[in-house]
């Protein structure tokens, strides 16, 4: 049987599943204390508020999504690559979707955190454009370098806003799943598909069918 987390992580775990099903807001330290069945000043003597919580779970999102979006170092990329960063992508989302669902009081409310965020979006950006960069060299798609730029910029946008996206054309907290985030990740394909090239189309065609989920009417 593997060890039960120390006090500190359970925190964080709980924390994480709280933040996910009710928002931030919705969730005080109280709240957690409560949900562990520990003491308010037990949780304080490792977290003083619930900011620091939220940004060493911002820790780890980041450090997830740092984790895979990355050109193989010894090897061209292919579509199989392709799958693997978009599950990972999906993964990491999923695991962390309260940072995407309330972002913006997130940062509002703590001015560390919002810079730490601009550096991250900075540094994601520019890795995503790397990664485009290496699918146009392996000649999966056709890109020229403004359109690398432009594809990387608008498939941040919509992956990072499909969350909210979903909250706002009424789906409720308890119906959000990971299927219809997959139909996010399925929409930056769609930005994709006029830049395939004529030999990856098949395998594309394949990975749009892999992710794309139904959406309620009129959306669907």
């Amino acid at each position: 049987m593997p060890p039960r987390p120390d006090t500190r992580e359970r925190i964080l775990q709980a924390a994480l599943a709280l933040f996910n099903q009710a928002g931030v807001p919705a969730v005080t330290t109280n709240h957690i204390a409560a949900h562990l069945q520990i003491s308010p000043g037990n949780l304080y003597y490792h977290f003083r508020n619930r900011r620091m919580i939220v940004a060493e779970l911002f820790d780890r999102y980041e450090a997830a999504v740092a984790g895979f979006l990355q050109l193989p170092r010894d090897r061209g990329v292919t579509l199989d690559d392709k799958a693997g960063y978009l599950e990972a992508l999906l993964g990491s989302i999923w695991q962390y979707r309260f940072v995407q669902r309330n972002l913006e009081q997130l940062l509002d409310d703590d001015p560390e955190l919002a810079e730490r965020y601009r550096r991250f979006v900075e540094r994601h950006l520019f890795s995503a454009r790397t990664v485009y960069q290496g699918f146009v060299d392996a000649g999966l798609l056709q890109m020229t370098p403004s359109q690398v730029q432009d594809i990387a910029l608008n498939a941040w946008i919509v992956i990072t806003s499909w969350v909210r996206f979903l909250y706002t054309s009424g789906i409720r907290s308890d119906r959000l799943s990971e299927a219809l985030l997959r139909r996010g990740v399925y929409q930056v394909l769609v930005l994709e598909e006029g830049f395939v090239a004529d030999a990856a189309r098949a395998g594309y065609a394949e990975l749009c069918q892999r992710f794309r989920a139904p959406l309620a009417e009129p959306f669907g």
